[in-house]
């Protein structure tokens, strides 16, 4: 990724907006609601609204954008979910990640009090640890997202705007980023409010890079599970061995709003494994070629759904995470 220094990057905006042109700037039809949107972001942003406008006319809108969003992996079920990142090459990339990156890691698991193995994970199902970061241009995915996509368009709008702020914060190219369909970014695929909470400067670089950073790449995800408040050396799920005759599930949801101890009133069955009767807990079923599988979900899990809000990611990360720590030195 070439990166454009802020003066640059605001002198390249001037330029087009006096038809002057850079780089692959180029002239299209005004999004849907374009000045509502400049109105809006130059006032709660304080971003100059030619900037703006300028940013908007080189998105371009992608119907393989729209086409994606409409057939997330997350729709799967779990039995066909979990192949896709449960894969020995991805365990054993995981365990030489992991060798390769050693005490960068065990540094960061220290800084921020997140186990190795799950930093480690997350970067696994993400991006393949590093390997695919996202093909599409930031400003194409959430320009798409926001303009043409009615069932999230506010919240892909807003990131939008973050992007813009996060562009001129950090230096980047504010149209040559790319990422994922949905607009995230780096080894963790952050989105770009996420970035600017989220992300920091590990390697004490002056910026949070997380392309080309390692340390901030790995520090951002451990310290986003940080903010999100990580019980340290707790479990993420404990195995349901005994399911009651009727189960409402329609009464759990990934926010833990049981407790153990209302759980085993209800008539499940697990090994607490030494956690107090009042510890939080919900209940989460797996769709299996077989039946369904039931898991007590625990503050953790639920804290990994704030990474991804789909409870198949959270239990593919904590099975990827158990199986590279079953196989790290």
């Amino acid at each position: 990724m070439i990166v454009m220094t802020k003066q640059t990057w605001m002198g390249c905006l001037a330029l087009v907006v006096v038809g002057l042109g850079c780089g692959q700037w180029a002239s299209a039809e005004p999004h849907p609601g374009t000045q509502a949107f400049i109105s809006k972001v130059a006032e709660e942003h304080a971003l100059d609204p030619a900037a703006i406008e300028a940013v908007l006319t080189e998105a371009k809108y992608q119907q393989s954008i729209i086409d994606a969003m409409t057939r997330p992996a997350e729709a799967k079920p779990w039995y066909e979910y979990r192949p896709i990142f449960l894969t020995d090459r991805r365990i054993k990339g995981g365990v030489a990640f992991w060798q390769e990156n050693e005490a960068l890691l065990t540094s960061v698991s220290e800084r921020f009090g997140i186990p190795i193995e799950l930093v480690v994970a997350i970067v696994g199902v993400e991006t393949n640890y590093g390997a695919n970061t996202g093909s599409f241009r930031v400003i194409d995915a959430l320009a798409t997202l926001g303009f043409y996509y009615p069932p999230r368009a506010g919240f892909f709008a807003s990131e939008l705007a973050h992007f813009m702020v996060l562009a001129e914060e950090e230096s980047l190219p504010v149209t040559e980023v790319r990422g994922s369909y949905a607009g995230a970014m780096g080894l963790g695929q952050f989105i770009p409010s996420s970035y600017r909470g989220y992300a920091v400067d590990f390697d004490n670089s002056g910026g949070r890079d997380l392309w080309r950073s390692l340390p901030d790449a790995l520090g951002s995800v451990a310290n986003y599970l940080a903010r999100h408040n990580w019980a340290k050396d707790e479990p993420i799920v404990l195995p349901i061995d005994q399911v009651p005759t009727a189960v409402d599930l329609e009464a759990f949801s990934v926010l833990p709003k049981h407790t153990l101890a209302d759980l085993s009133e209800m008539g499940f069955g697990f090994d607490a494994q030494g956690l107090e009767a009042s510890t939080p807990a919900t209940v989460i079923a797996l769709e299996t070629e077989t039946g369904p599988s039931y898991w007590v979900g625990l503050n953790n899990f639920y804290v990994i759904t704030r990474y991804n809000r789909s409870p198949l990611y959270a239990m593919a990360v904590t099975q990827l995470a158990d199986e590279i720590a079953r196989l790290a030195p």
